[in-house]
């Protein structure tokens, strides 16, 4: 491939790319308009990816192979006026709607995202935050740019690399060809060791994506370098193929697919065949019906229709509630209503901008100016309006007594100005075994050494579960110490004290059955006085042949069973899960709380806990209620007195928890009596 033996070809406008971007666009807001036969339309991204990978790279190498260098400030121009008019307005535009419809509780956390996003790094926010993308309940207004970051971040240090690594080769196009397919492999390599290790990561991240736009980069390489001269007939056989695998998988995958990882591997592929099969002098098959009208014209708009379609879907959904679920026929509207929207986007801004003679008739520094300032200003606007947002008060005037929670719950039907914790702290409000490491995050496997309560005492209660185990150490923390037990937590996220193969992130918990196991070992070889078992039983299980209640209960008694032969065991029941997290339903309903309280048949599995307690009785393991404490016969209230009750959808206050001290604790005594006998 060296410059003497190869020639550099000039490509004109490839409208089979622009049917392609159609392709891709259309899939993804299908999939984001609940279209469920594309189950698997996400995977338009990929197909984004593979396409700004091809033009971005052959646009830069072709100046390169002509003995010329690479104009950094007019490729960041350039780019920067290709995407950022239609992206910042539709940022300010969404963050604007935000303020103005979504519950005043979630405004804080929509103007962080805001700021992430002018700053071109929202991707790193979402893959920090754990974001699960494929199945988030309430997904961020700017979920979508996730994309973008990657690709800006890509152009911010893919011409830089290609102009070192020409460089450093000498300007052999041979070596940097090589030094091209070795970062994609890398790349691949990293993305499929972080997706069955921490899945977040692997779907935001540019390490592990890089790879998707650099086998289009390889692609357009070979293409400026004149080495895809292909026949027609092997044009048209590529182009269907890839086609053909791209829908393939949109109508395959789901929200279950382990991804990125290998399956990322198969839109990619159909992108690249599609790519290759397009160099054909003469094109031909899907190349050919990718160049009719109607997908020319989407692929026109493709753009702003990734930019609009996705906060007029989210945003109805976020702003009634997600307890309140919409009929699917509005977000199919929704969609629709997408493609005028993202013609005036198109029309009035993306392109008008584009090649606006005030920034294309300057240097190229006047639109990086340009596109600084603005990016600032979309973050300073958002701080104030954070500030702005604080500043409103989320309770009444008016207080409540202060008193212990009782049986039933006495239901507040307003946000008392003394409300513990506030809406603004509920969700902070957890127990303090979170902040001193002695609860686990999925990828822990050790066994914690973590001991409270009376920690001299020879009565010892261990504690044994996940979150919902750990919502609970307030209260049996505080009982312990004032009646001399000793209490060991053995808690981990996301991982029962149940023998049940789980997926957590699209990958079978592996850390879990690990962990899980060593803390069964651990506690009949030093067996406390009494193990207190406690549970979220909602959960993906990894075996789809049998039903979840069979083996949650089979595996509940499993654990218990082998526990309780050295060791007294009771199960906490399961708290109430609510559809909507009770302090965000209740910013908006200050004055009728009870709006956000739910009926017992809603947010308790009455039948699920009768299998539970009924296979924990058959082991002799026993069973603590606190359900009077947290529903009436007719309701489940979210403030008892001055009491919040929940910190989000289905864990209680850290406040709360404790205020159950002794109630907890008389419980767990007439359930286990003999403990009054160590």
């Amino acid at each position: 491939m060296s410059s003497a033996t190869t020639p550099v070809v000039k490509r004109g406008f490839r409208s089979d790319i622009q049917g392609l971007r159609a392709v891709a666009v259309t899939l993804v807001v299908l999939y984001h308009a609940q279209v469920s036969v594309v189950s698997g339309g996400y995977i338009g991204v990929d197909v984004f990816f593979v396409v700004s990978g091809f033009l971005i790279t052959s646009h830069l190498v072709a100046p390169l192979f002509r003995g010329e260098r690479i104009r950094f400030g007019e490729f960041y121009a350039r780019r920067a006026r290709r995407i950022l008019p239609a992206s910042l307005v539709v940022l300010v535009l969404t963050a604007v709607a935000g303020a103005i419809f979504l519950p005043p509780l979630d405004v804080r956390g929509m103007f962080n995202d805001a700021i992430a996003t002018a700053l071109y790094a929202p991707n790193i926010l979402f893959a920090v935050q754990g974001t699960n993308y494929l199945s988030e309940s309430t997904p961020s207004l700017f979920q979508h740019y996730w994309s973008l970051g990657v690709e800006e971040q890509f152009y911010l240090v893919w011409p830089a690399l290609i102009a070192l690594a020409f460089f450093i080769v000498r300007k052999s196009r041979r070596s940097l060809f090589i030094v091209l397919v070795a970062i994609v492999v890398l790349s691949f390599a990293a993305c499929l060791v972080l997706t069955v290790r921490s899945q977040p990561l692997a779907f935001f991240l540019l390490p592990t994506r890089a790879w998707e736009l650099g086998v289009g980069g390889i692609i357009g390489f070979a293409s400026v370098s004149g080495r895809l001269t292909l026949k027609p007939v092997v044009g048209a056989v590529l182009s269907w193929a890839g086609l053909a695998i791209i829908v393939s998988a949109a109508f395959v995958f789901d929200s279950d697919t382990l991804y990125p990882g290998f399956n990322a591997a198969v839109p990619v592929l159909g992108a690249a065949l599609l790519l290759i099969g397009g160099e054909s002098r003469t094109p031909s098959g899907a190349v050919w019906l990718l160049k009719v009208r109607p997908f020319q014209w989407l692929g026109l708009i493709s753009y702003s229709l990734y930019l609009v379609h996705w906060p007029l879907l989210v945003l109805p959904q976020e702003a009634v509630g997600v307890g309140i679920e919409l009929p699917v026929w509005i977000f199919w509207l929704l969609g629709t209503l997408s493609v005028p929207l993202a013609w005036l986007l198109y029309r009035f801004v993306e392109d008008p901008v584009r090649k606006l003679p005030a920034l294309t008739r300057r240097p190229a520094r006047a639109t990086l100016i340009v596109t600084v300032i603005a990016s600032l200003v979309i973050v300073g606007g958002s701080f104030a309006g954070q500030r702005a947002t604080n500043l409103i008060p989320l309770y009444t005037d008016t207080a409540v007594a202060v008193a212990a929670p009782s049986a039933p719950p006495v239901a507040t039907t307003f946000v008392p100005r003394n409300l513990a914790p506030g809406l603004r702290q509920a969700a902070g409000d957890n127990p303090i075994i979170y902040s001193d490491g002695c609860h686990l995050d999925e990828t822990q496997t050790e066994v914690q050494n973590c001991v409270f309560g009376d920690t001299q005492s020879s009565r010892t209660i261990a504690l044994f579960g996940d979150s919902h185990a750990a919502q609970w150490f307030p209260a049996l923390d505080s009982w312990a110490t004032e009646n001399d037990f000793r209490l060991m937590t053995y808690t981990k996220s996301s991982c029962p004290s149940v023998d049940i193969r789980l997926v957590n992130q699209g990958n079978e918990y592996i850390a879990c059955q690990k962990w899980r196991e060593s803390v069964v070992a651990e506690l009949k070889a030093n067996p406390p006085a009494l193990v207190v078992l406690s549970n979220y039983a909602r959960a993906t299980v990894a075996d789809r042949s049998r039903s979840f209640a069979d083996q949650w209960t089979a595996g509940l008694a499993s654990v218990a069973g082998e526990l309780a032969g050295s060791s007294a065991v009771t199960m906490v029941a399961d708290t109430p899960s609510f559809p909507d997290t009770p302090a965000v339903c209740l910013s908006t309903h200050l004055s009728d709380a009870d709006g956000c309280d739910a009926e017992p048949a809603v947010v308790l599995n009455s039948t699920l806990a009768d299998e539970e307690k009924a296979a924990l009785v058959d082991v002799g393991a026993t069973v603590v209620d606190m359900t009077p404490y947290l529903c009436s016969t007719t309701v489940c209230p979210v403030i008892d007195g001055n009491l919040l009750m929940y910190r989000d959808n289905h864990h209680l206050t850290a406040t709360f928890s404790a205020a159950l001290a002794d109630a907890l604790g008389a419980r767990i005594l007439l359930a286990s009596p003999a403990l009054l006998m160590n």
